[in-house]
């Protein structure tokens, strides 16, 4: 609302003077009640003075407050204190940031994560004439290029903690970003944002800051169009594999897959979870979050379905899920890409609480790029006092008639998911979606398949294959 109204006042002052003189004079004297010198006053969690872990809010905040003191604050040196605190604020954003430039929120917190960074950067550089200048520090052009190395394939993004498997970047803002720091790629994916979003054709939505500079881009983004579709990407401080079956194509199968710790920002319990697609469609997914509450944000968080283990793609071992906090994390990870497959593997035991009774369990995930994906389990307990349970969560309602495979079979592709039935039972749940943020992308059914060993062993494997079905 503040750099709204900063916007307001900086373009049509002269006409609101015509209407009243009291209308510029309010939003002057509001802008420096409630933002200018509050902020200036304050030391805010958000600001990240008493190192807080520090998220979205930061430079999202920032990047308003900026536009406030930058359009309306008429004393210079008050301003200059402001744009000094800002880069203060966005320097506890950025540096604990990793290298790798990868967004623990997702995809749909890079709009305001990354690329708020970036309206705080494109702001700074102007106002200055281009004496800051961050452009082309390597940490920032990875923040910058995140967004399109997780781009599945459409609308679909990899979507770990709260992020939804769905999002629209905005294709200006890309394009802008990418031309900042010299990413052709990232501008010719910018140019495929705007053809999906028919942008310069309707309305671009999205702040007025953003808006305003968006309607001189629109003719360099026609004719400039292209999905990179990578088809390998590793982040290795967030701990992030992503394969494919072909470069440049979102053709036979996707892969990506999951490190980390169980105290990220948005964080679901999720270390060794993930994602399957097959032709750019989702087959077994991540579900995401539902419309946020007040118990989203508090001490009940893990009392929500969505944000445990028992509903991501992972096991249940001795009836027991992962466990929230930075000390649940991953162990051992490794990755490793050739022409012929991608392996990313790691030892998920940690993720677990005591109580799980597990000495070790080592997770491999295999992308063979002749269209399989093998998931494989090798696993220590120190005790065994009831059957592992293995999850998986689909889109597609499963036909499990036969036994050692499950199909999931839609009008656009064919899967098999193949197992050990002399090892393993199968159970299917249907999972009723009433919520309307899931209902917009997953329609009103989910469905969890349970895999159950039929024995109880201190040691031993499990392995689940997702084939592809031409």
């Amino acid at each position: 609302t503040g750099a709204a109204l900063a916007w307001t006042h900086y373009l049509l002052k002269d006409k609101l003077e015509k209407v009243s003189p009291v209308i510029n004079r309010r939003i002057t004297d509001e802008l420096e009640r409630r933002i200018i010198i509050p902020c200036l006053k304050t030391d805010y969690n958000w600001m990240g003075f008493h190192k807080e872990s520090l998220n979205n809010w930061t430079p999202w905040i920032c990047s308003n407050w900026l536009t406030v003191v930058l359009l309306c604050d008429t004393n210079l040196e008050r301003r200059l204190d402001a744009v000094y605190r800002i880069m203060q604020s966005l320097d506890h954003f950025v540096n604990p940031y990793p290298a790798d430039g990868g967004c623990d929120e997702g995809p749909g917190y890079w709009d305001r994560a990354g690329a708020s960074l970036y309206d705080c950067l494109e702001l700074l550089y102007l106002a200055s004439k281009g004496q800051v200048n961050i452009f082309d520090q390597p940490l920032i052009k990875n923040i910058g290029s995140y967004i399109y190395k997780v781009h599945i394939a459409d609308d679909y993004y990899v979507n770990f903690a709260d992020a939804g498997a769905i999002t629209y970047p905005s294709a200006d803002l890309v394009y802008r970003y990418g031309q900042s720091i010299h990413d052709e790629t990232m501008k010719q994916f910018a140019g495929y944002l705007a053809e999906r979003q028919q942008f310069g054709k309707k309305a671009s939505g999205g702040s007025l800051g953003r808006q305003l500079p968006a309607l001189f881009n629109i003719n360099e983004m026609n004719g400039n169009a292209d999905a990179p579709l990578s088809r390998d990407v590793w982040f290795p401080d967030l701990q992030v594999a992503i394969a494919r079956s072909h470069a440049h194509s979102s053709q036979g199968l996707y892969l990506v897959a999951k490190g980390g710790h169980n105290a990220e920002s948005h964080n679901h319990n999720d270390i060794g979870n993930f994602v399957v697609y097959a032709d750019g469609k989702p087959v077994l997914i991540d579900i995401g979050v539902e419309t946020y509450t007040a118990k989203t944000f508090s001490s009940r968080r893990y009392e929500i379905w969505t944000m445990q283990s028992a509903y991501h793609n992972l096991p249940t071992i001795n009836g027991v899920q992962q466990s929230p906090g930075r000390q649940f994390a991953a162990k051992n990870v490794s990755y490793s890409t050739s022409d012929k497959k991608v392996i990313f593997s790691l030892d998920i035991a940690k993720a677990y609480p005591e109580n799980a009774k597990i000495e070790s369990w080592k997770r491999n995930l295999t992308l063979n790029r002749s269209q399989q994906v093998n998931i494989e389990d090798v696993y220590s307990l120190k005790e065994c006092t009831e059957p592992v349970k293995w999850h998986l969560m689909t889109c597609i309602k499963p036909d499990a008639n036969a036994p050692g495979k499950i199909l999931l079979t839609d009008a656009e592709k064919k899967v098999e998911l193949a197992y050990d039935k002399s090892q393993l039972s199968v159970v299917v749940e249907e999972v009723s979606v009433t919520d309307q943020r899931l209902l917009s992308t997953w329609g009103n059914r989910l469905y969890r398949i349970t895999l159950t060993h039929k024995k109880q062993e201190l040691k031993g494997s499990c392995k689940i294959s997702v084939i592809y079905k031409k």
